[in-house]
C-alpha cells in the first residue's frame, strides 16, 4: 500500500458518516492492546478555542523539552497535522505503517460484530492512541475532542486534566439545544478525579460543570475566579493564588486568547509536579512563540485569515477586528458549511466592514445560490483576491468562515508567494 492509497482509504470511510458512540471505538482499541491505556494525556473539549489552546500547551511542554503528542482536527494544510510529534506532522511513513496495522481491524468490526462500520474520525482516533500509546510512546499527549465529549470517539483514555475554553450553540443536532445541554456532552469526558479547567460567563454552563466534578471528585479551576488575567495579548499578567506571570505577550492577537493561554498556563501549574521542566519563565517565552495557523493569521501584511466558523467565533473576530484594527477600511470575504448558522454569521460580518460571500469546492458548501441576495457574491476567493487584494494598506483585508475553506485560501495564497 503507499501513502497517497492509504489516504484515499481513510477518507474513503467519510461516507459512514458522524455516529456518535464508543462501542466500536473500544472493540478495535481491545483488539490493537489497548494503546490508549499507555498514554499521559490531557483532553481538551469545548466549542472555539480548542486548537488554540493546545497549541500553547504543546509548545511549552516541547520547548520544555518533552516528547509532546498532540491530537486536532481538522488540518490547514496537509492531513498529518493531524496527529504531531513536538509540532512537527506525523511522517508518511509513520502513518502508512499504523494503516497497515489498524486497516485489519476496521475491517473486521463489522464482519465479526454487530457493530456498523467505523467512521473516518474513528479510524483517525484509533491510529493516533495505536501511535502515543504503542508506537512512538510520548512523555505527554494533549488530545482535542472531536464534535462533543461523552460519546466523542476520544473519550476512551483517563486524562491528567481536561480542559474547555468555551461552550457555544453548535452541532447542535447532535450535542443538544442549550448551552447546558451542549455543557454536560463536553464536560462528559471527566472521569477519575482529573482537575476541569474551564473558562465561561454564563451561569447554566458553570452549574453542569461543578455539579460534573462533584460527581467525579474533580477540583475545578474556572478562567475568572481561580485564576486570573488582567491586559491585552500584548502584555498581560497572570495570577493563581500567590503565584504570578508578569507582562506575558501572545504570538497570537485577541483577548479570547488572553483566555486560551490562561488556560494553559493553569493547566502547565498543575502539572508541573510531574514535569517539573516547566518553569514560570519557560511558559512566558513559548507563549510568545505559540503561533496556530488558520487562526488569525496574516498571509500578507494586509491579508488575514481566520476560521471563524460559528457565531460564537465570528463575534470574537469582530471584538478582535474593532479592538486592534479599527484604523482599517475592513474588507471581509465568507464561506461556510451548510451545517452552520449561516444568516447569523453573516448578520455579526458585515457590521464591521464590506462583505461579499463564495463558495469553494467541499461536499457540503454553501453554494453560491444558497446566500441572501443582499451579499455581494464572487465564484470564488481566488477571483476575489485578485480583484480587491491591494497592496494599499489603509485597507484590511480578511478571509473568514469554514476551517475547509480557510485551509485552501491558506494553500493557494502560499503557493502564489513562493512562485514570484
Amino acid at each position: 500500500m503507499t501513502y497517497q492509497e492509504a489516504l484515499d482509504w481513510i477518507h474513503g470511510q467519510l461516507k459512514f458518516g458522524i455516529k456518535p458512540g464508543l462501542e466500536r471505538m473500544a472493540w478495535m482499541l481491545k483488539e490493537l492492546g489497548n494503546p490508549q491505556d499507555n498514554l499521559k494525556a490531557v483532553h481538551i473539549v469545548g466549542t472555539n478555542g480548542k486548537g488554540s489552546t493546545v497549541n500553547a500547551l504543546q509548545t511549552i511542554f516541547t520547548q520544555a523539552g518533552y516528547e509532546v503528542g498532540t491530537f486536532t482536527s481538522p488540518y490547514i494544510i496537509d492531513f498529518k497535522e493531524r496527529i504531531s510529534l513536538n509540532g512537527q506532522m506525523i511522517s508518511e511513513e509513520d502513518l502508512l505503517d499504523l494503516v497497515s496495522r489498524v486497516k485489519p481491524v476496521v475491517e473486521r468490526l463489522p464482519k465479526e460484530t454487530e457493530h456498523e462500520n467505523a467512521t473516518e474520525f474513528e479510524i483517525i482516533t484509533v491510529l493516533m492512541f495505536l501511535y502515543f500509546g504503542q508506537v512512538h510512546p510520548v512523555d505527554i499527549a494533549f488530545i482535542e475532542a472531536g464534535m462533543g465529549g461523552l460519546h466523542d470517539s476520544t473519550n476512551l483514555f483517563k486524562p491528567l486534566a481536561v480542559l474547555c475554553p468555551s461552550i457555544g450553540l453548535d452541532h447542535q443536532a447532535i450535542l443538544g439545544n442549550t448551552h447546558a445541554e451542549i455543557a454536560a456532552e463536553k464536560v462528559g469526558v471527566l472521569k477519575n478525579g482529573a482537575p476541569f479547567i474551564y473558562a465561561t460567563d454564563r451561569t447554566d454552563v458553570r452549574d453542569v460543570f461543578e455539579k460534573k466534578a462533584r460527581e467525579e471528585g474533580s477540583k475545578t479551576y474556572e478562567f475568572g475566579r481561580d485564576f486570573t488575567a488582567e491586559g491585552s495579548s500584548h502584555s498581560f499578567d497572570f495570577t493563581y493564588g500567590e503565584q504570578r506571570l508578569d507582562d506575558i505577550a501572545l504570538a497570537m492577537a485577541g483577548q479570547h486568547q488572553v483566555a486560551n493561554a490562561s488556560l494553559a498556563i493553569m493547566a502547565s501549574l498543575l502539572l508541573q509536579k510531574d514535569y517539573p521542566k516547566v518553569t514560570p519563565k519557560l511558559i512566558k517565552d513559548a507563549l510568545a512563540h505559540a503561533n496556530w495557523r488558520g487562526r488569525t493569521e496574516f498571509l500578507r501584511p494586509n491579508l488575514m485569515i481566520d476560521g471563524a466558523h460559528n457565531n460564537e467565533s465570528v463575534k470574537v473576530l469582530i471584538d478582535l477586528l474593532q479592538s486592534e484594527h479599527a484604523d482599517k477600511e475592513i474588507e471581509l470575504l465568507f464561506a461556510a458549511i451548510d451545517t452552520k448558522p449561516i444568516d447569523g454569521m453573516l448578520a455579526q460580518l458585515k457590521s464591521v466592514g464590506d462583505l461579499t460571500v463564495t463558495s469553494f469546492d467541499y461536499p457540503n458548501s454553501v453554494k453560491l445560490d444558497k446566500y441572501p441576495e443582499v451579499y455581494k457574491q464572487v465564484p470564488d476567493f481566488k477571483t476575489w483576491i485578485k480583484e480587491h487584494v491591494t497592496t494599499d494598506n489603509k485597507n484590511l483585508y480578511v478571509i473568514t468562515g469554514s476551517l475547509y475553506f480557510i485551509s485552501q485560501v491558506r494553500k493557494w495564497v502560499l503557493e502564489q508567494a513562493s512562485d514570484v
